[in-house]
This record gives C-alpha cells, sequence and structure tokens, in this order.
C-alpha cells in the first residue's frame, strides 16, 4: 500500500507539474503577444505625435504677413533705380541698333552680288562669311548687354531690397512674432482673424505712407 501511494503521489506530482509548466508557457506567450501589441500601438503614437508636432507648435505661434512688393514700389529708391537703369538700356539697344543697320546694309549687297551671275564664287563666299561675322557680334553684344543690364539692377534694387528686408525683421522683433510670410513670395491661400498684417507697420518704420 506504501508503494502505491508513493507511485499514486508521483503521478500527480508530476501530472501537475506539467499542468505547472503549460500554465507557465501559455501565460509567457500571452505576456510576449501583449507586450508586442502595446510596443505597437506606443509606436503608432509616437509617430502620430511626431506628425501632429509642427502643426501643434504652428496653432500656438504668432504669425503673421507682410507684402514686401507692395513696400518695394513706394521705396523713393526705386524710381532713381529704374531711371538709371533706363538709361543703360537706351545706350546699349541705340548701339544694338547701329548693328543692326550695318547686318541689313551688308545682307542686302550680298543679295545684289548673289543675284549677279557673272560674280564670282569667292567674292559671294567672302560677303556670306562678312554677315556670318557680323550676325556673331550681334548676338555676342546682345549677351552682353543683357549681362551687364542683369548685373546693374542687382547693384541697383539690393540696397533696396536689404532696407525691406531689415524693417519687416524689426517689426517683427517689436510684435514678438514667430513667424511672418512673405505674400509677394509665398502665396498665402487662406489668412485665419489671428494672422496680424504687419505690412502698416513695416512702411511707417520706413517712413513710406
Amino acid at each position: 500500500m506504501a508503494v502505491s501511494h508513493s507511485r499514486e503521489f508521483r503521478f500527480f506530482h508530476t501530472h501537475n507539474v506539467r499542468k505547472s509548466e503549460k500554465g507557465f508557457i501559455f501565460a509567457f506567450h500571452y505576456y510576449l503577444m501583449c507586450t508586442k501589441l502595446i510596443e505597437k500601438d506606443m509606436k503608432r503614437i509616437f509617430l502620430m505625435v511626431v506628425a501632429l508636432a509642427p502643426l501643434m507648435l504652428l496653432a500656438q505661434a504668432r504669425i503673421g504677413i507682410v507684402n514686401s512688393q507692395q513696400i518695394f514700389d513706394l521705396m523713393p529708391e526705386k524710381a532713381a533705380a529704374e531711371a538709371q537703369l533706363k538709361t543703360l538700356s537706351d545706350q546699349y539697344h541705340a548701339e544694338y541698333e547701329l548693328l543692326q543697320g550695318e547686318f541689313d546694309k551688308k545682307y542686302a549687297d550680298y543679295q545684289t552680288v548673289a543675284a549677279d551671275a557673272t560674280m564670282p564664287d569667292a567674292i559671294k563666299e567672302r560677303r556670306v562669311k562678312e554677315l556670318q561675322e557680323c550676325d556673331k557680334k550681334m548676338r555676342e553684344f546682345e549677351s552682353k548687354a543683357a549681362s551687364d543690364i542683369a548685373a546693374r539692377r542687382t547693384a541697383l534694387t539690393k540696397p533696396i531690397t536689404d532696407r525691406v528686408q531689415g524693417a519687416i525683421r524689426r517689426a517683427g522683433e517689436q510684435g514678438a512674432f514667430d513667424l511672418v510670410l512673405d505674400t509677394a513670395v509665398t502665396p498665402v491661400a487662406y489668412t485665419g482673424p489671428a494672422t496680424i498684417d504687419i505690412t502698416p507697420v513695416v512702411k511707417s518704420l520706413l517712413g513710406l505712407q
């Protein structure tokens, strides 16, 4: 009886241990599954927060708008710069007209020579070469004139632009703005009631009406 009881005890003990091990394994797998689901949800929440963070910050920002082109057009220095550019452009245009007249004369002479059946081919070829050289001279002059006018425009307008941008920065600092959008550069589809137009402030800083 003692031996039988001992065997029966070992059987139930082993059986219970195995049940306990299976329960532990099941619980462990369940724990891992829950942990992975939690990690997945946390990653999703983290990505949503990262994506929404700029919008949340922007919603709290103090935003202003300004039209730099409108201010630039009112600057008194603009008229003087445009006058200088017009004088330079007219000078180049007059010189180009001289080159164009020279080309037209050579072309008319060439047509007369080309129509003359008794004219040697060597003379015709020389006239063609003269036309080609004249055309090249005109194109080079036109390119140089455009480059010179563009460089002069930059030199004349940059000081004006710098003054306007400096006034915009001062207005932004005085108004404690976090962001100022230039509607002349970046089109703005909509501005809410909280958005402030600082163009009048910038005009005032520059002494413009």
